[in-house]
């Protein structure tokens, strides 16, 4: 699902990555732990195709990120990642349903079919009693919740997750930890970044990043 081979990435003097190699395969739950600054959360960028390596090659689903325009990476993103982050980035205007069903807006779907993902989604995680509350009448796990709903309505083979219970308490970070184990268990491969050690044992691999290098692996 993910090849990444020899990636470096640097900032002016600063190396991020230093000569990456890592695969992830179908279906694999895997933990990418380390300390702040350690890189990890470059490697997702990058692994994401948000941003591109100063060196290396990166693959999604066989596809070389480099051999590929931005709008042809924005295509990519669409039909293959899901994203979750800390911040769970919802819009507090919009109810749970339009704030999952408007990350489908550019799928060429009708507006039909967004809100009927998004409901279908909602449900996956729990949330179908939630369809019309707005983020300020959720609590901070249902917002996640919400978040992954939309990372997953669009029916992507791989999620990747960025601290994804940094700012829950832990019977909710628990509560997302157990619905990223559903999902997995539904086929989607998932990718969690996270500095938390319990979190990451959640995983049945686990990658430990420092310096910008992978510096051992268990599974």
């Amino acid at each position: 699902m993910l090849e990444i081979r020899g990636v470096s990435k640097t900032y002016g003097r600063v190396h991020a990555l230093r000569n990456v190699d890592l695969t992830i395969r179908k279906g694999e739950m895997v933990s990418i732990v380390g300390p702040s600054g350690s890189g990890k959360s470059t490697l997702l960028q990058i692994a994401g195709t948000l941003d591109r390596p100063t060196s290396g090659t990166v693959r999604v689903a066989g596809h070389d990120v480099s051999a590929l325009s931005d709008s042809q990476l924005s295509a990519l993103r669409a039909r293959y990642i899901g994203f979750v982050f800390q911040q769970f980035h919802l819009s507090p205007a919009l109810s749970a349903l339009d704030n999952v069903a408007d990350g489908l807006l550019y799928t060429g779907l009708s507006r039909r079919q967004r809100r009927e993902r998004a409901e279908a989604a909602l449900q996956l995680v729990g949330l179908s009693h939630r369809l019309g509350h707005r983020p300020n009448q959720l609590s901070g796990g249902q917002m996640q919740r919400v978040a992954v709903a939309r990372a997953v309505a669009g029916r992507p083979p791989l999620l990747l997750a960025d601290e994804p219970t940094g700012n829950l308490d832990s019977e909710a970070g628990a509560e997302v930890l157990s619905l990223f184990r559903t999902l997995n268990a539904r086929g989607i491969t998932i990718a969690i970044i996270t500095h938390d050690t319990e979190v990451a044992m959640a995983c049945p691999r686990r990658i430990r990043v420092r310096d910008g290098l992978v510096r051992s692996e268990v599974s």
